[in-house]
C-alpha cells in the first residue's frame, strides 16, 4: 500500500515535505508523564494517554500534510512572508490560504461567529492505489491546534493529479502569533472504496466468557493490548 505525494518541480526547493503520521507525533506527547496522581481519586497513581495504543496509534495513522509557510496571525487578520515562484504551466495558487465566506457554510451545524473559515492550499497531489479512497481530516486528537480541518472523501486514484486543499474552522479567536511552517493541516488515511457489510447480532455464552477473559487480562496486565492485540 503506497502513497505518493507529488509537486510541481518549481515548487519543490520550498516545500515542507509530506511525512508518515508517525514521524510526526507531536512535542506534548513526547512531553507528557507517563503517571500522575490523581487528585479525584485521593492521589492515587494513574496512567496517563501515553499508555493508550489506540489514542498514539491514532496520532500515527496515515500521512501528515504540512503547512506550507509561516503564517502570521493578530487581531483576526493572517498574513506571509512568502513568495514562490509564478508556475506558467500550471493554475496553482501562489497564496498558501484561501478564506470562505460563512454563507458557504449555511444550514451546517458549525459555529462561525468571531471565527475566520480558511482553506488552506496544499501544493501536493496524492495518489492511492486503485479501488482506494484518500480521508482527508483533522490531525486526529490534535486539539491543541488552534484550528478545525474538515474532513472529506477523495478517488485518489483517479483524482491522482488534481489538488485537494482543506477548508478549515479557526476555533481559536485569542490566538496570537505564528502558525510555522510544517505545522501539520491535514491527517491523509487511505480507506477502501468498497463499503464494508455490517451483521449486527448478540454474543453467544462463548463469546461472552471470551469477552469477559479480555477485560481482566487487560485489568492485571499493563500493556497487554500492545503486546497481544495490537496489529
Amino acid at each position: 500500500m503506497k502513497i505518493i505525494a507529488r509537486c510541481h518541480p518549481l515548487l519543490d526547493p520550498l516545500l515542507p515535505r509530506p511525512l508518515p503520521a508517525r514521524q510526526a507525533l507531536p512535542d506534548w506527547l513526547r512531553t507528557m508523564p507517563s503517571e500522575v496522581e490523581a487528585e479525584s481519586l485521593g492521589g492515587a497513581p494513574v496512567r496517563t494517554l501515553k499508555h493508550c495504543p489506540p489514542f498514539i496509534d491514532a496520532l500515527a495513522l496515515g500521512v501528515m500534510i504540512p503547512l506550507a509557510t509561516d503564517l502570521h496571525i493578530a487581531d483576526g487578520q493572517v498574513s506571509w512572508d512568502w513568495d514562490p515562484p509564478n508556475i506558467p504551466d500550471a493554475p496553482i495558487t501562489r497564496a498558501p490560504i484561501g478564506l470562505h465566506v460563512p454563507e458557504q457554510a449555511t444550514g451546517a451545524p458549525f459555529r462561525l461567529s468571531g471565527h475566520m473559515v480558511l482553506k488552506f492550499t496544499n501544493f501536493w497531489t496524492l495518489e492511492a492505489p486503485e479501488g482506494w479512497d484518500l480521508l482527508f481530516t483533522h490531525p486526529l486528537n490534535r486539539a491543541d491546534l488552534p484550528f478545525q480541518t474538515l474532513s472529506g472523501v477523495v478517488s485518489a486514484d483517479r483524482f491522482a493529479l488534481g489538488y485537494v486543499h482543506f477548508p478549515a474552522l479557526w476555533t481559536d479567536p485569542d490566538f496570537s502569533g505564528t502558525l510555522p511552517a510544517g505545522t501539520p493541516v491535514a491527517q491523509v488515511i487511505a480507506v477502501p472504496r468498497a463499503a464494508p457489510e455490517l451483521e449486527v447480532t448478540t454474543m453467544t455464552p462463548p463469546d461472552v466468557d471470551t469477552s469477559r477473559d479480555i477485560q481482566e487480562a487487560l485489568q492485571r496486565t499493563p500493556g497487554l493490548y500492545r503486546k497481544t492485540y495490537r496489529a
